[in-house]
């Protein structure tokens, strides 16, 4: 399999450069939604274009680098296409913020949800084990979001995405209809290679706290999770792959998928997960960022002083430009939903 570098400049140029058109005032707005039937809190951002004169401005004593928001903005007047975000294990809706900005400027509304006991400050360990609760999640929202009057005037319904890192990268597989398979995830799990994928920096010892008889009923009590509202799906070093064995467990996806890895990944390796889901989902296109680039280039640009506390989810090889992967992958997804969301 042949992997692209992140520094192709043939690939680079025409992305850029049709970025460099004058971009939208972007609008920012938190909503508290509650799945009653599950006992889940949904917090979630939208970000959208706007044309309120207020000016943009940065969120103070922000850890992270990002594009300056009115809050709570005036709705745009006419319609935009919508994609939905999912961050990864132990993250928050905020920690994508990078390609909400992309995304927005390029005439996209986004919403990013806060996956209920799997984020930064509320870990259930329960919550970081059962993933298919996170598909769960994002249909939730997407139904309260089309429901809202306001919203549902300027979201095309039939243009909707959905894109995620990490576990977030198998939610929006899910969505589009990829079937786990449990035990062949808990297989892989026992060898080697499984215990290092299942040993996360965001929740040390994890596996010795969970309740397997209880993830497997909650695995069983899940619905299907496709969600045929949604057209595109972009999955950023998706997780969970080896519970992926059989090109049958992907016959339910009928709309395009694009999906990104990072060559040096070590939390979700290439080979046991963004190229193995490539080979199994037919029609699917794969880029792989070269190089030294970690599982970690996905996140947010930190602020100087958070870099300075050397933690591995800021800091990147020297050789890496987490600004580079970012301006890259942001310019794929926009493209991609451009054309798969006509």
């Amino acid at each position: 399999m042949r992997f692209n570098n992140i520094l192709i400049l043939s690939f680079l140029f025409p992305l850029f450069l049709s970025a460099q058109t004058i971009q939208p005032v972007i609008g920012e707005k938190t909503f508290r939604f509650t799945d009653t039937v599950r006992e889940r809190k949904l917090t979630t951002e939208i970000w959208y274009p706007t044309n309120d004169t207020r000016k943009a401005t940065l969120k103070q004593d922000y850890p992270f680098i990002a594009e300056p928001t009115v809050r709570d903005a005036v709705y745009p007047s006419s319609k935009h296409p919508l994609i939905l975000l999912s961050h990864g294990t132990g993250g928050s809706r905020m920690t994508l913020e990078w390609l909400a900005g992309a995304l927005v400027k390029k005439g996209f509304i986004v919403a990013a949800v806060d996956h209920w006991g799997n984020t930064y400050d509320n870990k259930i360990a329960i919550d970081f084990v059962t993933p298919w609760q996170r598909s769960r999640d994002i249909s939730f929202v997407l139904t309260k979001l089309l429901k809202d009057t306001s919203l549902s005037k300027i979201i095309d319904r039939d243009r909707i995405g959905a894109a995620g890192f990490s576990i977030g990268g198998y939610t929006v597989l899910a969505l589009a209809g990829a079937q786990l398979d449990l035990d062949a995830l808990n297989k892989f799990s026992d060898t080697s290679e499984g215990m290092q994928e299942a040993n996360i920096p965001e929740f040390p010892g994890l596996l010795k706290t969970v309740d397997e008889a209880a993830v497997w009923e909650s695995f069983r009590k899940s619905p299907p999770l496709k969600d045929n509202r949604i057209k595109a799906f972009f999955a950023m070093s998706p997780a969970i792959g080896q519970g992926f064995v059989s090109r049958k467990q992907f016959t339910a996806i009928n709309r395009p998928v694009y999906i990104v890895g990072a060559q040096s990944d070590s939390i979700a390796p290439v080979k046991t997960n963004a190229a193995h889901y490539h080979q199994l989902i037919p029609k699917s296109r794969l880029y792989i960022l070269g190089g030294k680039a970690g599982h970690y280039v996905f996140l947010n640009e930190a602020m100087p002083e958070l870099k300075k506390t050397g933690t591995p989810l800021f800091n990147d090889d020297k050789s890496v430009d987490r600004h580079v992967a970012h301006e890259l992958t942001g310019a794929m997804a926009v493209k991609f939903f451009k054309e798969s969301l006509k």
